[in-house]
């Protein structure tokens, strides 16, 4: 599977949206390290909290759940609405 998004890529997101399986999320990892993900499932942290279970569109070449685990609710921080630009990618849902 070919990358959704590429470096330099601008995106807009909402920070109020609810994240539901399949969006695009901005989600911070437990080392603090701030990535675009697929959210692929609900899943419980090791902590037992709520969380999601995240994906990388590009499996090769991405670090996700499968190599940090699952991430807490708290800390899937935005929802992906669309790509800005470039331009061309303005009027494509993601």
């Amino acid at each position: 599977m070919t990358p959704t998004l590429r470096p330099g890529d601008r995106l807009l997101v909402s920070y109020r949206r609810v994240a539901r399986p399949g969006d695009l999320v901005l989600a911070r990892f437990a080392d603090g390290t701030l990535a675009v993900k697929r959210a692929a499932e609900r899943r419980t942290t090791r902590s037992g909290a709520a969380g999601w279970w995240l994906l990388s569109d590009n499996p090769e070449g991405g670090v996700d759940s499968r190599h940090r685990g699952p991430v807490s609710d708290d800390e899937v921080l935005a929802v992906v609405l669309r790509r800005v630009w470039p331009l061309a990618g303005v009027t494509r849902r993601l």
